[in-house]
């Protein structure tokens, strides 16, 4: 491979699925090679998929969160009320 320094800005969702695809002793350049240069189909449908997982992940994760809140609502209403 050639030695170009050229540089790409990707989001950190991005620059996460790269990580988790990429080989250890593999450079991104060789990673994006081999990514790019797979039927296409195959690659898009995985990115696809991710990208769904991501979204349900996240909702998820606040779903979670706005239970635990009402959950924490609920304990301290009722230790109010006994006082």
């Amino acid at each position: 491979m050639s030695s170009s320094h050229t540089q790409i800005r990707v989001s950190n969702r991005v620059k996460r699925i790269l990580d988790r695809r990429r080989r250890a002793d593999e450079s991104y350049s060789d990673f994006l090679e081999r990514v790019l240069t797979d039927t296409p189909t195959d690659s898009r449908i995985d990115l696809e998929s991710e990208a769904r997982s991501d979204h349900v992940s996240l909702h998820r994760k606040r779903a979670k969160l706005r239970r635990n809140t009402r959950m924490w609502r609920l304990t301290t209403d009722d230790t109010d009320t006994d006082k």
